[in-house]
């Protein structure tokens, strides 16, 4: 009699007529049939349970979701998933892994996330192990908006293979819409571990209830702003504000550490002016998302008007034959380019190149979806849980003869009014936490506005009574006009709160840099540690080893010792 384990898998003739979805639900609905006559087969058999790791690397907590969602799939083929973070594991633990699944984002510039770093370093050495038992695939999420797209993920499927590990299924790169292909993609991987596994375990028990929050980025909070106040003086050279944001009613919840995600809407005023760029009137209706939208309500609500998608420059550079522009784009050379585009946006090269006409529909076709802005959250929950603070620096600047704007810095401060709905979502950050030991004291290193998440790690501290000291460092261009939260801050500081401070003005004296105190050569050496994020991840480093495992550390974020 033929065992259920040897049943092979029916396979799809690769001409039917089946798009990529529909083919990624059959095979898993074949791959799920074999598993629950595997189920009932190997119930009491004894034998173990086939282990899918899948391992994490994350910046804003996509690829951690993308994770915990893969498997839960796996779990639902009767497949055992692990899922942790790269900085929980060494690179020796990789060796022992039978089938090992990869979820990593890009962070900046074609680097891998902080949690990422130190397991990617170590697996680049001479004494990285073999993984020829191994057998992998890589779900890499990226921005197109970037040059080197989706590089770390492509930089962990080269090195695994490297290592003598197999790949199972080829690496899947995503967009800011990351959601379907990462589905596909999870769909797909498990349902080969499922078809080529002996064993899996018997689901007996109910199924998990979702505990995702209702409001996500597919699905955004229609929040309130309560108060927007400046918080640099009138006459600064900066504008800095302060707002608060109702989640009452809700059910979100969030922590010191994270950020708050916005979906801004674009400037009515740039909006018309793109228009009139372009000949239009504003009223075409052009199909996006399957449906027929205003091209005025298109550009104010879906589309990235501000910075120039790659697509709208090669398309410039191809119909103006501009010889600038073009050997710009050929040459490779992305600090000339970005040179070229300081200050510049779609609307400076629609008018620069007005012999390039754009009907409507082309032009839409040209520009990336509008994305949210993340914003670092400068409260604790535990001292307000209904609302949410921001501190936002407004962008204003004048180039080519025209006020320019940020897309959502000003959409907060102009824009939004007691009836407006600010569409937001939170993004955890579980490496950037308050310490757990309340005895620990912390550094915090925040100029300008990197002082928000601070302003809420001393809220929890405040809230816990935590009696670990607390130092910091924080600067500005001008201590009369740009010393932000003064009063809370000196208040801190008699309270006990804040065990020390320093500040670094630049503008308040004749030599421009970030110290204060210029003969201080501690203060100096510690500023310029912090200032790149290379740095000041080799000073994690020189910690004792049990310390980096207490805390992990980025650029502007705090760090806690004994």
């Amino acid at each position: 009699m033929l065992s259920v384990n040897s049943m092979k898998l029916p396979q799809l003739p690769s001409d039917a007529p089946f798009s990529e979805s529909q083919r990624a639900w059959l095979n898993g609905f074949f791959a799920g049939l074999k598993t629950s006559l595997a189920q009932s087969n190997n119930i009491n058999s004894g034998q173990d349970t086939t282990t899918v790791n899948i391992l994490y690397g994350s910046q804003t907590g996509n690829a951690e979701s993308v994770a915990n969602d893969t498997a839960a799939a796996a779990k639902a083929h009767g497949l055992k998933a692990i899922v942790k973070s790269m900085s929980e594991i060494d690179s020796a633990q990789l060796a022992s892994m039978d089938y090992l699944l990869i979820v990593t984002s890009t962070y900046g510039e074609g680097e891998m996330p902080d949690n990422a770093q130190m397991l990617w370093e170590a697996v680049n050495t001479d004494t990285a192990p073999n993984l020829e038992k191994v057998k992998f695939s890589v779900l890499a999420l990226g921005d197109t908006a970037y040059d080197l797209f989706c590089q770390a993920g492509k930089d962990w499927d080269r090195r695994l293979a490297e290592l003598g590990a197999t790949r199972l299924y080829e690496r899947t790169d995503c967009d800011v819409e990351f959601e379907e292909p990462a589905h596909l993609w999870s769909s797909s991987v498990i349902t080969l571990i499922a078809g080529n596994s002996a064993t899996v375990a018997a689901t007996t028990t109910a199924p998990a209830i979702d505990s995702k929050p209702f409001y996500n980025r597919k699905n955004p909070f229609p929040a309130k702003l309560l108060v927007n106040k400046r918080v640099t003086a009138d006459n600064s050279s900066k504008e800095t504000r302060h707002y608060e944001i109702s989640i009452a009613g809700s059910g979100l919840t969030y922590e010191a550490g994270d950020a708050l995600c916005i979906f801004p809407t674009n400037c009515p005023e740039l909006v018309a002016d793109i228009i009139s760029a372009i000949g239009c009137n504003g009223q075409e209706e052009e199909p996006v998302n399957g449906e027929l939208i205003p091209l005025t309500e298109a550009l104010r609500t879906l589309f990235e008007i501000k910075t120039p998608s790659k697509e709208l420059l090669e398309e410039i550079a191809k119909r103006s034959s501009d010889p600038e522009l073009n050997e710009l784009l050929q040459s490779g050379d992305k600090d000339r380019l970005a040179k070229y585009l300081w200050g510049r946006d779609t609307l400076d090269l629609l008018r620069q190149f007005p012999q390039c006409e754009f009907s409507a529909a082309e032009l839409l076709s040209l520009l990336k979806p509008l994305q949210h802005r993340a914003y670092s959250i400068s409260s604790s929950s535990k001292l307000y849980p209904d609302t949410v603070h921001l501190t936002v620096a407004s962008v204003r600047y004048e180039s080519l003869g025209r006020t320019h704007k940020g897309v959502c810095s000003t959409y907060l401060a102009d824009l939004v009014d007691d009836n407006t709905d600010v569409r937001c979502f939170f993004i955890p950050n579980k490496t950037f936490r308050v310490p757990d030991n309340d005895s620990l004291p912390m550094i915090m290193v925040g100029p300008g506005t990197g002082i928000a998440p601070f302003r809420a790690f001393l809220q929890e501290r405040q809230y816990r009574k935590a009696p670990g000291k607390n130092w910091l460092f924080f600067g500005d261009r001008n201590a009369e006009t740009d010393f932000m939260y003064r009063e809370e801050i000196d208040a801190m500081m008699q309270q006990g709160l804040l065990t020390r401070l320093d500040l670094a003005f630049s503008r308040d004296q004749a030599e421009k840099n970030l110290c204060a105190r210029p003969n201080d050569r501690a203060w100096r050496r510690t500023v310029c540690l912090v200032r790149t994020r290379r740095l000041f991840l080799r000073l994690w480093r020189c910690l004792p080893h049990g310390e980096r495992r207490r805390q992990s550390l980025t650029p502007s974020h705090c760090h806690s010792w004994r």
